[in-house]
């Protein structure tokens, strides 16, 4: 391969398509609902939009242990797990996401296959909603928060691995995690909190397992790892 013409370098690196593919659903619709509430688009109706699309996608764990308990599993309502993450309760909601997802997406994709990202992402999503339900919360889940933990906790893994590897102290992998959880903390304290911070921590907790599986040479790696330690 030819090295490229001295200044020809792009300024960032390119994203993994799938990363786009994960991102670009939530920046199309959270800037149609930005156009709609600015009445811009649907006119007088528009202002209600978000509100009908978040009663569509948004994610109920009282449905779901309704679900469970009666054992009938609706297709309407089992979509919701894989379509709350992508719709937001404003633009500052919708933005932080998808800054995550673009940054861990980056990182985690140098590494994982991208149907492996695309699964890491909506596994975590499906599986924080799950263990969100099972803890008995009534709160309804909106947003791409538990995926994008879900992708911290991919991160973790690999750093986890990377300072195993090379003698560090493994905890360090976990710094990241740690500190956001302090600043969700530090926010509940001083603005008031709800019980979405469980589906986050769940989210980290469902990728950094599917890590194990996920990662290229999966449990096999795995177990080389632990053996060299």
């Amino acid at each position: 391969m030819q090295d490229r013409p001295y200044g020809t370098e792009p300024p960032l690196n390119p994203l993994p398509p799938v990363v786009w593919a994960l991102a670009m659903p939530i920046i199309v619709l959270e800037g149609v609902l930005q156009l709609a509430d600015a009445g811009i688009l649907g006119g007088a109706q528009g202002v209600g939009w978000r509100m009908t699309v978040l009663t569509r996608m948004a994610f109920s764990p009282e449905q779901l242990v309704w679900m469970w308990e009666t054992r009938r599993f609706l297709p309407q309502d089992l979509v919701r797990l894989l379509a709350y993450p992508f719709v937001h309760v404003g633009l500052a909601h919708a933005a932080f996401v998808v800054v995550f997802v673009l940054a861990l997406g980056k990182f985690v994709g140098e590494v994982f296959r991208p149907v492996a990202l695309a699964l890491l992402f909506l596994g975590s999503s499906v599986g924080a909603a799950v263990i969100y339900a099972a803890t008995g919360q009534t709160v309804a889940l909106v947003g791409g928060y538990p995926g994008a933990f879900g992708l911290i906790g991919a991160f973790s893994f690999l750093l986890w691995l990377r300072l195993g590897a090379t003698g560090g102290a493994s905890w360090r992998a976990f710094s990241l995690i740690g500190m956001l959880m302090a600043v969700r903390l530090v926010f509940g304290l001083l603005f008031g909190s709800d019980p979405t911070w469980i589906a986050d921590l769940a989210g980290f907790a469902v990728g950094f397992g599917l890590s194990f599986l996920l990662v290229p040479g999966g449990p096999a790696r795995l177990i080389a790892h632990l053996r060299d330690r």
